[in-house]
């Protein structure tokens, strides 16, 4: 194959995903070359083409198309099945055999119930690599709950950390969790596709908005376990809870100045400002390696 192409081409994705997480995912590997088959529940579609803006054209006006759907879906082909009905599970069970990965993001055990969990569909594809999407995993305490961006923001303690230190927490204006286990999910599938090219083997592949919400943290995680939940970082508004001046400023009017400053360049800022004695802060004190003995 030639270096050329693009790096998925030849593979066959069947996407049963909705909204933003799954369908990030199944837009990248169509970025990346992958033939994506999206199957959208009938008669509605995909749940995100009620989101975003419609084409301002008058002509276009009943179009199920929006700026969400587009973001999410583009690249991709994509036909409508109501797999409630057996009619509906029998085409997409015919599909299998034909594909490569297979991705959703219903609630832990819809797939099963409809008898389209992995199990049942690596019997007419034992080289099939599936991907299942949810709030917290297809198993555990939280695994009966569907949940969406905001929730797993708020079981991992992003929610409780933005603000400011004053007043209550305050969320991100997007689907930043969402986006981000869509990344992870894309990147996890070619990961299983590079094993089945080495072994033959097929793939079960679980992503969580909470492991990826977790992983998000810098130190929260080590300096809890370490310290206790009480010593958790407090919300510190637009500054960087481990020092600064990292954060945002307001300069003039509506104008803020972003400063992203490590420690070691705190004395060269300090110069600047013509204030040289706050370099001595030993709170911005640049840590020095140990001495080797002789």
């Amino acid at each position: 194959m030639s270096a050329n192409l693009p790096m998925l081409k030849g593979y066959r994705v069947l996407d049963l995903t909705q909204y933003v997480a799954g369908p990030t995912c199944t837009r990248i590997l169509a970025e990346l070359g992958a033939e994506v088959i999206k199957v959208e529940l009938a008669p509605y579609g995909d749940r995100g083409r009620l989101f975003g803006d419609r084409p301002l054209d008058p002509a276009l006006k009943k179009t199920s198309q929006s700026t969400h759907n587009f973001q999410h879906n583009h690249s991709k082909k994509s036909f409508a099945v109501d797999f409630k009905q057996a009619r509906g599970r029998e085409l997409i069970k015919a599909l299998v055999p034909k594909v490569d990965v297979v991705v959703e993001n219903f609630a832990p055990g819809v797939m099963r119930r409809a008898g389209l969990d992995y199990q049942a569909l690596q019997q007419t594809n034992a080289k099939l690599v599936m991907c299942s999407i949810s709030l917290a995993g297809q198993t555990g305490p939280l695994s009966d709950k569907p949940g969406y961006d905001y929730m797993g923001a708020a079981y991992a303690g992003i929610t409780s950390s933005i603000g400011e230190a004053d007043r209550g927490p305050a969320q991100v204006p997007m689907a930043m969790g969402d986006s981000a286990t869509g990344v992870t999910a894309a990147m996890a599938v070619g990961f299983a596709l590079l094993h089945r090219e080495r072994t033959g083997e097929g793939q079960y592949i679980e992503c969580s908005l909470l492991d990826t919400y977790f992983n998000m943290h810098e130190v929260n995680i080590p300096k809890a376990s370490l310290r206790g939940a009480k010593f958790a970082p407090k919300r510190s508004g637009s500054l960087h809870p481990d020092g600064g001046p990292t954060g945002l400023f307001r300069y003039k009017d509506d104008q803020f100045i972003s400063i992203a400053a490590m420690p070691h360049q705190w004395p060269s800022i300090a110069k600047a400002m013509g204030r040289p004695w706050l370099a001595d802060d030993p709170r911005f004190a640049t840590p020095r390696a140990p001495r080797q003995q002789r």
